[in-house]
């Protein structure tokens, strides 16, 4: 009987386990002579696997390891609770030129627009240096990792020395993570559904900037989440209450009678970074206040 070396038997989470470990066993099968049986795509070990990885009926699985990754690690870093920044990946740092504008009126709008690069960046700051009393473990900022409010979110979190995570998707345009994600925080999704639960599985706060499509399908998955009671009643901040007047009517949603006149309490629009994070603090005062000293410095 072939005896297995002694190794230590305990996994990094501390737990006995006297099983063949799966990443020694996918090292063994690499350096198996290679012949034509070996060399067979039916010879290779599952869970190493790419191209059976990737077969329609192996979805599901898919589903759950984008699911665990980024659960996985964010529990590894101990991080408890974040502070969720979505809004648009055209909106240009002031100064910088509107790259996607199509014409002169889209230039225009895209320029004046770049006020909320510089509140994004301030909130990721505001929230970040709160985040440091916690060891960075509470009110993380996260965003979707590209451009735009994203990257602004990301970068103010990095002027003042803060991890912060990014969620990026792949899209049929190339889209890199910025670069001022934390590099072990930036992640990538196939999936939107799984994306937008790990946006939201963690979130003490959501913040919603100026954004397009997908900005609005953050908001309004947020939203009917909180509406349907499949998600607790946290601050939902809008920036830019012009904007958004002039984007969604959702008073006239709730005078044709399709929402409850109730659910358009559900958000709060604000114009400044200062104004989102008093609002976060007032709700999460009666919590530990003397942790969270308002941004106006009143009590």
């Amino acid at each position: 009987m072939t005896r297995m070396k002694k190794r230590n038997l305990r996994r990094k989470d501390g737990v006995w386990d006297p099983l063949a470990d799966s990443a020694q066993a996918r090292a063994r099968a690499a350096g198996v002579e290679k012949t034509p049986q070996s060399l067979s795509p039916s010879y290779r070990l599952a869970y190493a696997d790419e191209d059976f990885l990737c077969r329609e009926e192996l979805r599901p699985i898919r589903l759950q390891l984008e699911l665990l990754k980024t659960e996985m690690i964010l529990a590894e870093r101990g991080i408890t609770s974040t502070v969720v920044m979505f809004g648009g990946a055209r909106i240009p740092e002031p100064g910088k030129d509107a790259w996607a504008a199509k014409n002169e009126t889209q230039r225009e709008n895209l320029t004046a627009a770049s006020v909320y690069y510089d509140e994004a960046r301030k909130f990721a700051r505001l929230c970040s240096e709160h985040s440091a009393q916690s060891n960075f473990k509470e009110f993380v900022v996260v965003t979707g990792g590209g451009p735009g409010v994203m990257e602004a979110g990301n970068r103010g979190a990095a002027d003042v020395g803060a991890p912060s995570i990014g969620l990026n998707i792949v899209l049929p345009h190339e889209q890199a993570p910025n670069p001022y994600v934390t590099p072990d925080l930036s992640f990538n999704f196939h999936y939107f559904a799984i994306r937008k639960m790990h946006f939201l599985v963690r979130a003490k706060a959501v913040t919603v900037f100026p954004g397009g499509f997908g900005t609005l399908d953050e908001l309004f998955e947020t939203m009917t989440l909180m509406q349907t009671g499949r998600m607790a009643l946290v601050p939902l901040i809008l920036f830019g209450e012009k904007f958004w007047r002039s984007i969604v009517d959702f008073d006239a949603l709730a005078a044709f009678g399709t929402i409850a006149p109730g659910d358009v309490d559900l958000i709060r629009f604000v114009d400044t970074a200062e104004e989102a994070w008093d609002i976060i603090a007032r709700f999460y005062g009666s919590v530990d206040p003397a942790s969270l000293p308002l941004a106006s410095g009143e009590r």
